[in-house]
């Protein structure tokens, strides 16, 4: 099981725009869709064994924080070539499995996974009512295989304080931790260390 760890994308930065078909729905959701609210925007996929450990929190999560006015998005960037078990059909299965009441959106061309310099499943950014970054880095200190508890603490905390008008501490933000992002050929960005 390879590790890659999360890039840590400048805070501040302006999250990037979207616009993907869901892949439960079949309609297209772009960042555009969530204006003046805060956003999380989480890159997963189905097969990864650092996603399947923490599903169960990222549905949990989703819908606490959906509840609270929160915009919500999953996006899986694999190479579905290399990994059937990523393409839209099973991700459709996937998030009715898992309880995912957040929109999971397919990004065949993998060009937004570049723009927010995406590197591992899972990884989160978090951005403010304007959309700009406060957060990146990992759900929490669980890892399959650590027997750590997964809590979903560390991001939670952050998203509480975002929405309680709080400032999110720049220091303490861990990367997280997962599988690669499994480009296409020639597709790897310049950002991206096998």
């Amino acid at each position: 099981m390879a590790k890659t760890p999360s890039t840590m994308l400048e805070l501040e930065t302006e999250a990037p725009d979207f616009s993907l078909k869901d892949a439960v729905t079949g309609k297209t959701v772009s960042r555009t869709d969530f204006k003046g609210k805060p956003l999380l925007v989480m890159f997963i996929c189905n097969h990864c064994p650092f996603v399947k450990h923490v599903a169960a929190k990222l549905a949990e999560i989703g819908t606490v924080f959906q509840e609270k006015g929160m915009g919500v998005v999953a996006i899986n960037s694999n190479d579905i070539s290399t990994h059937p078990d990523d393409s839209p059909e099973n991700m459709r299965i996937e998030a009715r499995a898992s309880g995912y009441t957040f929109p999971y959106l397919f990004d065949e061309t993998q060009r937004v996974a570049q723009a927010y310099q995406a590197a591992c499943t899972p990884d989160f950014y978090l951005f403010d009512r304007q959309h700009r970054l406060v957060y990146r880095g990992q759900l929490d200190g669980s890892r399959p295989g650590n027997n750590v508890p997964v809590t979903g603490q560390d991001l939670m905390a952050a998203a509480e304080l975002l929405l309680g008008g709080g400032t999110i501490p720049p220091d303490g933000q861990k990367a997280s931790l997962g599988c690669n992002i499994k480009w296409k050929k020639g597709n790897e960005p310049a950002y991206y260390q096998s």
